[in-house]
């Protein structure tokens, strides 16, 4: 009998040393994980029942734990209480009622990106693709429509080359189009440019919203706002990024470019008044990068990253009616907050 062929061995010995240094690098990893659960504090909970028949807050945890990325309720009265879980888990997400857009991540034998549109029992009635990381997602406040924005080349926002592909669908899972098919005017212009992009859908009502386009060839980045019948998108202004409409429908909240330190972007929350076109610059929020939810007419909700501790995020608080406010904690451990009264 033959003896195998010398690089037929070697091959063999190297699959053999690769497979079991893998799968003592996964046994490792789950275990540190499991290590990770298993010494996190305990977290505090209450009835998720009594927590959504009162005006409360829908957000992902990220308090570490069994419950890490699960979407949880507070009460309005005591958001850095005690909160009620869900058995839903969510990268992003939005809440209208009792209706809730869920943007996750599916971790399969494939790694997959959906969109879930969850009931009052936290189970979806409708699923649809997403073509990448879940980046942002809005509902219009009666829940008719669901916009989302995911990156289709998984780099962070502020890399070069880095894409978004933002569409509206209707809440039953009707797609009403990808926007870079719809018509953008700039400066009474259309503007077709091929790199157009656009990021971070917010609602007036089930015809209008505001959303962030940008054209590298152009290096400019515009605030845009859309008409769902026509298909339509203008240019409102320069800048302002992830903008945020007011209850009340009278302002915008957006991310604006405060400066730039060592070749590193520093961003600030900034409030547009639609009626008058007077922008304020909000120097507090300096270093934030979210999209900001709405508390009440005057005051923003935003989440940021602890320093200290990678995959943590807090909910903090600003209110924009008092000149000089000062950033509060308002739920710790949180993300991708929304209000529901």
């Amino acid at each position: 009998m033959s003896r195998p062929a010398p690089r037929l061995v070697v091959l063999v010995a190297v699959v053999l040393v690769v497979t079991v240094g893998v799968g003592w690098y996964v046994v490792r990893a789950a275990a540190s994980h499991r290590d990770l659960v298993s010494s996190a504090p305990s977290v505090a909970s209450t009835d998720l029942g009594s927590a959504t028949t009162v005006p409360h807050v829908v957000f992902r945890s990220t308090l570490a734990g069994t419950h890490y990325g699960e979407v949880a309720v507070v009460p309005l009265t005591d958001p850095a209480g005690p909160r009620a879980f869900t058995d839903a888990a969510c990268d992003q997400l939005d809440t209208v009622g009792t209706t809730t857009v869920c943007l996750r991540v599916v971790r399969d034998v494939v790694t997959r990106y959906e969109t879930a549109v969850l009931d009052a029992s936290w189970k979806p009635t409708a699923t649809w693709p997403l073509p990448g990381v879940p980046n942002r997602s809005r509902m219009s406040p009666d829940g008719g429509l669901v916009a989302t924005t995911a990156f289709i080349t998984e780099q962070a926002c502020s890399k070069a080359g880095s894409s978004t592909e933002t569409r509206i669908h209707r809440a039953d899972g009707t797609d009403l189009g990808n926007l870079e098919e719809w018509a953008l005017t700039v400066d009474g212009k259309p503007y077709t440019a091929t790199d157009r992009n656009f990021w971070g859908v917010s609602f007036v009502d089930d015809e209008t919203f505001y959303v962030t386009a940008a054209s590298q060839s152009a290096n400019a980045t515009w605030l845009v706002r859309g008409a769902v019948s026509a298909r339509t998108l203008t240019a409102v202004r320069s800048g302002g990024e992830y903008p945020s409409v007011s209850p009340d429908g009278t302002r915008v909240a957006y991310k604006k470019l405060l400066r730039t330190d060592a070749g590193q972007k520093v961003w600030a929350f900034a409030v547009l008044t639609l009626g008058t076109g007077t922008e304020t610059v909000y120097d507090a929020t300096a270093g934030t990068d979210d999209q900001v939810q709405w508390l009440d007419d005057t005051t923003i909700l935003y989440g940021l990253a602890r320093a200290d501790e990678p995959g943590t995020t807090d909910v903090w608080s600003l209110d924009v009616g008092t000149p000089a406010a000062r950033p509060t904690l308002f739920i710790p451990g949180a993300w991708s907050p929304a209000v529901v009264r």
